[in-house]
């Protein structure tokens, strides 16, 4: 999962994970007979997506797209409505605004965004995109619970109920603007390397264990003899 962070380090838009932890108790241990507090050692149970905003960085490209405040880019992936933070657009050969993977950003009204010709385009804080002062359409930005979201890959999210509908999001749009990632590489880092001696120490400890059985054996044999 740090792993996993600290290549995304770089990613526009990119959210990180984090770890969720809990309570193990060993299954044998009586609450009412134990005279003292059972031991009790951390698990982590599962992770879960740090949504909070990135840094939003100037790149001077009109067709790079930042949002300030909660929503995603609505965009078509192959087998369905796709949600992204990743504000990093560009034109196809047909006209349209697509995600660097070529799928389709969503317009407000539905269907796509299409463009004629290479003039100028302009993108209002509410999403509505002009070309030579022609109002083209307005980008689909959505909102959904982050709870309610699980990640796809290549930076996109689905919802994980199938029956959750999105709803209008309260959200800036900032051109020639791009979203950072939210991971931290240098927390990342001193984490990642925590848990590499973390796990020395617990190779260590188990090599010291085997050889103390080693041992024990072979004084009681020598001891019967």
């Amino acid at each position: 999962m740090l792993a996993n962070n600290i290549a995304n380090a770089s990613t526009g838009g990119y959210k990180s994970d984090r770890e969720f932890y809990s309570l193990y108790m060993a299954p044998d241990v009586d609450l009412e007979t134990d005279l003292v507090d059972p031991a009790t050692m951390p698990v982590i149970e599962r992770n879960w997506t740090d949504f909070s905003q990135g840094v939003l960085t100037n790149t001077g490209n009109p067709l790079d797209l930042a949002l300030s405040g909660s929503g995603f880019f609505l965009v078509d992936g192959p087998s369905g409505p796709l949600y992204t933070r990743n504000g990093s657009f560009r034109l196809s050969k047909d006209g349209r605004l697509v995600t660097m993977d070529g799928y389709p950003v969503h317009e407000a009204a539905g269907g796509n965004l299409q463009f004629q010709g290479s003039g100028p385009i302009s993108v209002s804080s509410d999403g509505t995109v002009s070309q030579d002062g022609n109002v083209v359409g307005q980008i689909a930005i959505r909102d959904l619970p982050a709870a309610g979201l699980v990640k796809r890959g290549s930076n996109y999210f689905v919802p994980a109920d199938p029956s959750l509908q999105p709803t209008m999001a309260d959200a800036t749009v900032e051109q020639g603007q791009l979203e950072a990632s939210n991971a931290g590489s240098a927390e990342s880092a001193v984490r990642l390397i925590g848990i590499m001696r973390q796990f020395e120490m617990l190779q260590k400890a188990v090599s010291l264990g085997m050889e103390m059985n080693q041992q024990a054996v072979q004084n009681v044999a020598r001891v019967g003899s």
